[in-house]
């Protein structure tokens, strides 16, 4: 928590609704390229997570959103959730 992530990729869920999910990460500005920085998690098996995109916008995911995320800190390839 709280180090600066690089997007690497976004997952393809199997799930048509997560598809939905996916887009609307999309739009939002979750792309592959971008900084990321987890900055808040609720407590294990609770949800959301806060999420800093490029440094600006903060959103809260819920974890099955959050884990459509690769994010890379240094080599280490990460889930977000």
């Amino acid at each position: 928590m709280g180090a600066r992530a690089v997007i690497a990729q976004l997952r393809t869920p199997a799930n048509v609704d997560d598809r939905e999910v996916l887009l609307r990460l999309i739009e939002i500005g979750f792309l592959p390229g971008e900084t990321v920085c987890v900055v808040a998690k609720a407590r294990v098996g609770r949800e959301p997570v806060a999420v800093r995109l490029g440094g600006q916008s903060t959103f809260a995911l819920r974890e099955r959103e959050a884990a459509l995320i690769d994010a890379l800190t240094g080599r280490r390839r990460t889930v977000l959730a």
